[in-house]
């Protein structure tokens, strides 16, 4: 007997996948947590797969889910533009100037890739990549004065639709001879060295303090605060100090040749997960639809590897 399912439930099931998580999914299609459960526990049953499973403290996907994933896109987006097919224009012949607003994590990793890709497809387009302020990046998706954000913002209100790009997780960037990698990464050898921490609002302290001083009793001596990622990063080389990065920024580094050494540190860290957003009222603009779906590609694509013609460092 076929097993039964809907359009809807399909969705659920994309959602489910790229969020790997029933709140952010219920989040992203303006549904409760509990209907999404139902959802999930519907999904299990049709394909005789958990879908999400417990890894720790958060949920992942299963393999098979994760096969069904690029599939599971195509069908969904091919449905949606059954209903736009005759409004859907000519995307080669325009000439779109997109507003997206991103950290310089984003942009340094992934700025030039998105905008190749786009121009692929619609040689006329344009792109500004605006800057992270204060500013409640809902409001700018609400005003109309960027079409789509990028980022790990906990500012976002309920409305703004959001979609899961990548996970990444903090390491560490030092100079290449520092001598916390002669004598070993411990919680104690990173307690004792000066830090950096990145913050736009000034933040001196995060995560790393938070379990530095549950878990080991330990506070780090963090002695400068800047507001970018890359804003230390060329002359790191010329102290002892330790820069915390999101994993996916030191690996678009040339580490090697800037004389710099990362490593892992040795406790767990939350991970980052960083998402894409845009305002629901451009949900059914085909030409928005072409930007999202072109971002979410390359920053998946990308998001795992290197760029290309990009020889990854090694260690000093």
């Amino acid at each position: 007997m076929r097993k039964r399912y809907d359009l809807d439930l399909l969705r659920s099931l994309q959602a489910l996948i790229e969020e790997e998580g029933v709140s952010h999914a219920a989040r992203r299609l303006q549904m409760s947590e509990a209907a999404m459960s139902r959802s999930l526990a519907k999904l299990r049953v049709v394909f005789n797969d958990p879908i999400l499973v417990a890894s720790g403290r958060r949920m992942v996907v299963t393999t098979f889910a994760l096969g069904l994933r690029e599939r599971l896109r195509a069908i969904v987006d091919g449905a949606d533009s059954l209903l736009e097919e005759q409004d859907t224009p000519d995307i080669a012949s325009l000439s779109p100037h997109f507003m997206l607003r991103a950290n310089d994590l984003i942009v340094g990793a992934f700025g030039a890739a998105i905008l190749a890709a786009l121009r692929h497809d619609c040689p006329g387009c344009t792109l500004t990549f605006v800057p992270e302020t204060d500013d409640e990046p809902s409001n700018d998706l609400r005003e109309g004065h960027i079409d789509l954000y990028l980022g790990a913002s906990d500012d976002m209100r309920p409305e703004i639709r959001r979609q899961s790009i990548f996970p990444t997780a903090f390491r560490g960037l030092v100079r290449a001879d520092h001598p916390i990698l002669a004598e070993g990464i411990t919680p104690d050898s990173i307690a004792r060295y000066e830090h950096i921490s990145v913050s736009r609002r000034g933040r001196l302290h995060g995560p790393i303090d938070t379990v530095l001083k549950e878990q080991f009793g330990l506070r780090r001596q963090v002695v400068m605060v800047v507001p970018t990622y890359y804003a230390m990063v060329e002359t790191l080389r010329m102290t002892d100090m330790i820069l915390p990065l999101p994993g996916i920024a030191i690996d678009y580094l040339p580490i090697r040749s800037m004389h710099l050494a990362e490593f892992e540190f040795p406790f767990a860290l939350p991970t980052v997960h960083s998402f894409q957003a845009w305002h629901p009222r451009r949900d059914g603009d085909p030409v928005h639809r072409w930007l999202r779906n072109t971002v979410y590609r390359v920053v998946r694509e990308r998001g795992g590897g290197l760029p290309e013609g990009f020889t990854p460092p090694s260690g000093p």
